[in-house]
């Protein structure tokens, strides 16, 4: 049986293929899931742990249900997919003598899911993961081991906007924007449908290929494609929303940030979607008081307004608008818009995606299952032609600035696989150099990395200022980067090798390496690194 998890920040959705119905259906794990007041039914992204050392831990509606989730303790964790990859972690929780990552929170609670899985007790054969699209590597490789480690026979993994265009079933249209507005990230992705007509009224989109997990039509239908023509993802999502609104309280009732106070917010926030004035009971625990928490729609948008939230959101637009027009694409060329994520649902930010588009264009009945859904389409013949969100590139010596730099090879938005190569000239850096060296890496934008770490029992991202681009490495360590001895050794000041890098279908670096001295070919098309 397949399965889809779209593992999101504040919720997450498990969804099976139901052969019966031919058709995606949302599952209620008894314990994992909200029962009550939810529609459909949503897994909390929320983890207890009980014991570090023996990884016995407590999952989902449980935490809340047992009110572990309502005090300020190390245990308890919320929002720590926001964590999970980042380069940059400040203080964790030390627990049962043991430093506990975020990295390891997300196993445990993903592992609980799978649990919940097979206590139904359902099959799980195939699985496909969900992803963010502005993910670093990291990320990915973490997912998937997560899962190696799974009784899980097949997993695939798939770029969350596109899934979010499968799971709404649009294949008449040409051009979508889904608009990806969740807890931890707000990810806007331009998508061009090939293929797409009336008749077959059938899901459309692409894959991600993951290392050899290249997808097969097993239907015997031809195989449609998509193209991703802009994407742009950021850091900002409801977990901030509900951030400010603490705050909020913070200053206007002098009440200290607590995680009762966090889920308080989140709740107001909810009731805000589709009403104009929310209420709720506080206690605080130190001072013994009671107070009656209320906001307005119109309190609401005055956070926003001093958070500048319409800011960030016009500029995440105005890059992906850029990206479009580049392409040859125009706003009004689009011809559906999909929300998806449950920040989607505030007025604020609707109004914000109709200032864009025109009203009849935006599909918003499914913001938390179309993800789920869409990923489990996968297996009715979808192929991809996508680009590369990052840049990538190598590092050198930089004798005017007398430190290590990096030098890009592969742009940001490089289609694959690519047409031709890109070529490097190298000398030897030092004398008697004896084997050419390459250190990878994935660049990023430029704009700051961002810190992720507790505070007040709570977890927080901050953007930081950087005066050179954020850069994980991807084949560092000792005596990774060497691919291939000098025979001489090299000599500085000489050209002595030509460098090859080329982008293959399944987002592989492969380097190829003639040395210019003796004519011989040192390296032929060798994979040094798994792109994004």
């Amino acid at each position: 049986m397949t399965f889809a998890i779209d593992f999101g920040t504040s919720n997450t959705v498990i969804a099976r293929w139901n052969p019966l119905q031919n058709a995606p259906e949302t599952l209620s794990l008894p314990g994992l899931s909200q029962i009550q007041g939810t529609n459909p039914p949503l897994i909390p992204s929320w983890l207890y742990v009980d014991s570090a050392a023996t990884g016995q831990v407590v999952a989902g509606q449980q935490v809340g249900d047992r009110g572990l989730d309502q005090r300020n303790d190390p245990r308890f964790f919320r929002c720590f997919k926001r964590g999970i990859g980042n380069p940059i972690q400040g203080y964790l929780p030390l627990l049962d003598d043991r430093s506990v990552s975020f990295e390891q929170v997300g196993q445990w609670f993903l592992e609980s899911l799978v649990q919940g899985v097979a206590a139904v007790p359902l099959d799980l054969d195939s699985l496909v993961v969900t992803v963010p699209v502005d993910s670093f590597e990291s990320y990915r490789h973490w997912l998937g081991g997560v899962f190696q480690g799974l009784a899980v026979g097949q997993v695939r993994m798939l770029d969350e906007p596109t899934a979010a265009a499968l799971g709404y079933g649009v294949a008449d249209r040409d051009l979508l924007l889904v608009v990806d507005f969740g807890g931890g990230t707000l990810d806007l992705s331009l998508v061009k449908l090939q293929g797409a007509t009336t008749q077959t009224k059938r899901p459309l989109g692409f894959i991600l290929k993951w290392g050899d997990q290249s997808f097969q039509n097993q239907s015997g239908q031809r195989i449609d494609t998509a193209q991703v023509l802009a994407k742009v993802g950021k850091n900002l999502g409801g977990a901030d929303l509900d951030n400010w609104i603490v705050d909020h309280f913070a200053q206007t009732l002098s009440l200290s940030p607590t995680p009762l106070l966090t889920r308080l917010a989140e709740r107001l926030k909810i009731q805000l979607s589709d009403k104009s004035e929310a209420q709720d009971s506080y206690f605080d625990d130190d001072t013994f008081d009671s107070y009656t928490l209320r906001l307005t729609r119109g309190d609401l948008n005055e956070i926003f307004q001093q958070q500048g939230l319409l800011s960030q959101l016009d500029q995440a637009m105005a890059q992906l608008l850029q990206q479009a027009r580049r392409q040859g694409v125009a706003a009004a060329d689009i011809d559906a818009v999909l929300l998806v994520g449950g920040t989607v649902q505030l007025p604020a930010v609707q109004d914000w995606v109709k200032g864009y588009f025109e009203a009849d264009k935006i599909r918003c009945e499914k913001p938390f299952e179309a993800i789920a859904h869409g990923a489990l389409q996968v297996a009715q013949g979808i192929e991809v032609k996508d680009f590369l969100y990052h840049s990538y590139g190598i590092r050198y010596w930089n004798p005017r600035q007398q430190r290590q730099d990096w030098h890009p090879i592969v742009p940001a938005g490089q289609a694959y696989p690519m047409a031709e190569p890109v070529e490097l000239v190298l000398a030897a850096s030092v004398d008697s150099q004896p084997s050419i060296e390459l250190i990878l890496g994935e660049l990023g934008d430029g704009s700051g990395g961002r810190e992720v770490f507790f505070e007040g029992g709570r977890l927080v991202t901050r953007a930081l200022t950087v005066t050179q681009p954020l850069v994980q490495v991807l084949n560092g360590g000792e005596s990774k980067g060497s691919l291939a001895p000098l025979d001489p050794p090299g000599i500085p000041g000489n050209d002595r090798v030509r460098v090859l890098f080329q982008v293959d279908g399944d987002r592989q670096l492969r380097v190829t390496v003639e040395d210019l001295m003796t004519l011989e070919t040192l390296v032929d098309g060798q994979v040094v690194a798994q792109l994004t």
